[in-house]
């Protein structure tokens, strides 16, 4: 990462810190020696050097407000995919307001607007929304989908979906968490450049699944392949899990979304971030 460890007594709290992205942040944070806050749902299983964990989840208000009381600046990964998503973001934001957090940094999506093909993507626009009103200052981390996740897709070696030809220009979690930490630890340290603005975190390339099949083939030794589907086919695949409409929605759009193209960009802005050029799919899978 470009920055060092913040010289002001900036007070940092990190949510999801026992998750892969929040968890990484905020290991990278430690070893920065930044102060920092770990918001956690299980205190137990907060990493053994925290001395300053606070237990709250998103949908809690009161339990937010205190566990943010005290805090400058909120690193703020997306909740867990559910129904009312929207609704615990708007409660968790409100709850940094009132606590008087003044910088959230928030894990957003890539190509997040109203009409975004991929489902959950309106919900990161939504909240978008609403940070911008807060009165807080914001920064977005607009993440494509992890690299990281492309190997999960496949079931049995195949992966099925009404992807086409799409591609996507899929990002590394470990590229994500060190974006964000040189944006926590160089805000923290008292440059604002980082106010009011949107990153979009992409790998370095962008690749269609049949491609993505063939590295994880590749690298792993597990054979893997690309089937495409059509779309009738892909809810009628995933409607046998019993999932609510939401979730079979969600799913498919994953593909569709890499379909359309909204996907498919290449940014600059993690090598920009952490002075590293991003991880491939084949050095993530390694």
């Amino acid at each position: 990462m470009n920055a060092s460890a913040p010289s002001s007594p900036v007070t940092i709290a990190v949510t999801g810190a026992t998750g892969k992205v929040g968890g990484h942040v905020a290991e990278l944070l430690h070893d920065l020696g930044a102060r920092q806050r770990l918001l956690v749902r299980n205190p137990a299983k907060a990493p053994t050097w925290a001395d300053d964990v606070a237990v709250a989840s998103y949908g809690q208000a009161d339990a937010a407000v205190r566990a943010l009381e005290g805090v400058d600046l909120l690193f703020m990964v997306s909740a867990a995919e559910s129904a009312d998503r929207l609704e615990q973001h708007q409660t968790f934001i409100d709850a940094a307001a009132t606590a008087g957090v003044r910088h959230v940094v928030y894990t957003s999506f890539l190509a997040a607007v109203p009409e975004a093909t991929f489902t959950l993507a309106r919900t990161h626009w939504a909240t978008e929304e609403h940070l911008r009103a807060s009165g807080m200052a914001w920064t977005f981390l607009r993440d494509s989908f992890y690299a990281d996740f492309i190997p999960d897709l496949a079931v049995d070696g195949v992966i099925a979906g009404p992807a086409g030809s799409g591609r996507v220009g899929a990002v590394a979690r470990e590229d994500v968490a060190r974006s964000a930490a040189a944006i926590l630890t160089d805000t923290a340290a008292g440059n604002d450049r980082h106010a009011g603005s949107t990153y979009d975190l992409t790998g370095p390339e962008a690749f269609t699944l049949t491609e993505a099949a063939a590295t994880i083939t590749a690298v792993t030794g597990r054979r893997t392949v690309y089937r495409e589907q059509s779309l009738k086919e892909a809810y009628a695949s995933r409607q046998v899990y019993g999932a609510p409409d939401w979730q079979v929605n969600a799913w498919v759009s994953t593909y569709t979304a890499i379909a359309s193209g909204e996907l498919s960009a290449v940014t600059d802005d993690v090598r920009a971030l952490t002075g590293r050029t991003p991880l491939t799919l084949a050095e993530v899978l390694r």
